[in-house]
């Protein structure tokens, strides 16, 4: 049976190619306090300033560092293209696979919700709100990928 969300195989390499370097360059963004100046620029944000019990202006341009919005776009393309791409043999075990992997990033994600709300405060809750974005992707591409590459393993010993 096909299935209609996944895309061509072909799109995985892009994936891969979009994914490792922002992830790369994502860390190195956070362990570093510097901007790259360079990615300053005028953009239009729907609600720029936020302050509880203040009146914000909604809809204007705002002076911002793109350095991080550019990161994180191409990291989620990358990601959603590894995740979304068919495996050169799809099949119902490979579907198996993707289903359980599925439910195990979404679990585990919401584990560590529970543990961020019970353990963190503050700003440092609000950070890894930030981090738990992305982290039903990245462990859903872990996974998916472990499991795939065990049970070739299991496949390749067994002949």
């Amino acid at each position: 049976m096909k299935n209609k969300l996944l895309i061509s195989n072909k799109f995985k390499s892009i994936g891969w190619l979009l994914l490792i370097p922002s992830s790369i360059l994502g860390i190195i963004s956070i362990n570093s306090n510097k901007e790259i100046t360079w990615l300053n620029a005028k953009v239009f944000s729907v609600f720029p300033k936020f302050s509880l019990g203040s009146e914000g202006k909604y809809f204007q341009f705002i002076e911002a560092n793109l350095a991080n919005t550019i990161l994180g776009v191409l990291f989620l393309i990358g990601a959603l293209l590894v995740s979304f791409s068919e495996e050169k043999n799809e099949d119902e075990y490979i579907a198996h696979l993707r289903l359980t992997s599925l439910m195990w990033a979404v679990l585990i994600n919401y584990i560590l919700l529970i543990l961020a709300f019970l353990l963190i405060y503050d700003i440092g809750f609000l950070s890894i709100m930030i981090f738990n974005m992305f982290t039903t992707l990245i462990i859903f591409i872990i996974r998916f990928n472990y499991m795939v590459f065990r049970n070739f393993k299991l496949l390749v010993d067994e002949k």
